[in-house]
């Protein structure tokens, strides 16, 4: 006996319409009090770094003056926090900021929340179900109806795959979509060894004090909506979302992990990371913009994560970019240190806010993360 099923084909929610590429219209942030990383230092130094010089001058090399955290380590003894504990204060300080960078993204895109057909929420720095998607779907007042995605531990460069996960979507569906960073490094603070003296100290303790020295929290919030009509005469001013492109080098893998430990996440950084980004950048970002007709020189605006200083040095030199390129991306590490995904969006924020980059110029977006990984967005300016 044999069984024969007829498929009936699905309704085509595009039907009679003419697809274009999905954009960019709005985007925002929300961030804790702000700490000097001076004050940070003077704090820290007595309590962790025993006085070691090569510690004070990670410090003074990071490239960043300010940070915004969620646990102040000047008020909270978060170093000797279990996973657990942790844990348990990630919602509490995530929903707030997630809440009030989503409603402000929404509100310079001009799409009601009601709309939203997608929530899609980031983060390496937390866990908990239900989670913030679905408390977040509830207070910003989008429908019951809205699907969601979580995008855990990918590290920093996971706004990229974010952003193409949901361009898809409007793509498909027709709808707008929102794209949800959110980092809270301070909750994962670690204590540096008993080796971490004044003249020695081990690799693992090297790899805490650069984390302590860059890591900052952020939430950051993208609105995706569609390029054709979707309740208004013509889309909404932003960036066209037109392609990505992503490589991991599998040689080395262990050069950047995030993995949990009963102490919190800890972030091993091998400074080999700067070379093997430097090994592949040129020929990464030539690919992306060749298929699409593009040299760096067409480039009007640059997003690169500042992973550290040394990265955004790196990545200049092989690209060859003059320092206006970059000047963004020194900013977003100057005023915020690096917020793992969360990042790109706060430079990509600061380029949706340049009246300098015209009508159709592009924007790459590059980021780095586990893997070891580099990604990147191809974006185009649209009024």
């Amino acid at each position: 006996m044999s069984l024969s099923v007829t498929l009936e084909p699905a309704p085509d929610v595009n039907a009679g319409v003419t697809l274009r590429a999905p954009r960019i219209a709005g985007v925002s942030y929300a961030v804790p009090p702000a700490v000097s990383q001076r004050a940070l230092w003077s704090t820290l130094a007595s309590d962790l770094y025993r006085g070691n010089r090569v510690a004070e001058k990670i410090w003074q090399n990071s490239g960043v003056e300010q940070r915004h955290l969620a646990i102040d380590p000047r008020r909270e003894r978060a170093l000797e926090w279990g996973t657990e504990q942790r844990m348990q204060r990630f919602l509490p300080e995530a929903t707030p900021l997630g809440r009030a960078a989503i409603e402000r993204a929404l509100e310079t895109a001009g799409v009601p929340a009601a709309e939203v057909g997608l929530l899609a929420v980031v983060t390496s720095t937390g866990y908990v179900a239900p989670g913030l998607d679905s408390v977040l779907v509830k207070e910003v007042g989008m429908a019951a109806t809205t699907e969601r995605l979580h995008i855990g531990h990918m590290g920093c460069y996971a706004a990229l795959p974010g952003l193409a996960a949901v361009s898809d979507f409007v793509t498909a569906r027709n709808r707008p979509a929102v794209l949800l960073c959110v980092e809270l490094s301070s909750l994962h603070a670690r204590p540096v060894g008993d080796t971490m003296t004044a003249t020695r100290q081990s690799k693992t303790d090297i790899m805490q004090v650069v984390g302590h020295s860059l890591f900052g929290d952020a939430a950051s919030a993208t609105v995706v909506v569609p390029g054709t009509s979707f309740g208004w005469d013509t889309a909404p001013a932003g960036f066209e979302v037109q392609d990505f492109l992503a490589l991991t080098d599998p040689n080395s893998r262990e050069a950047l992990t995030w993995t949990i430990g009963d102490q919190g996440f800890m972030m091993q950084l091998s400074p080999t990371v700067p070379t093997v980004i430097g090994h592949h950048v040129r020929e990464f970002v030539a690919e992306l913009l060749g298929r699409n007709g593009l040299g760096v020189e067409d480039v009007a605006g640059w997003a690169v994560h500042p992973g550290g200083p040394r990265i955004l040095e790196v990545v200049q030199e092989e690209l060859q970019l003059p320092s206006w390129a970059m000047a963004p991306s020194y900013g977003v590490l100057r005023d915020f240190g690096n917020c793992e995904s969360a990042t790109v969006p706060l430079i990509l924020g600061r380029l949706f806010a340049d009246r300098t980059i015209s009508e159709d110029e592009p924007v790459v977006a590059l980021a780095f993360g586990p893997g070891l990984t580099l990604y990147a967005a191809l974006l185009r300016r649209r009024r």
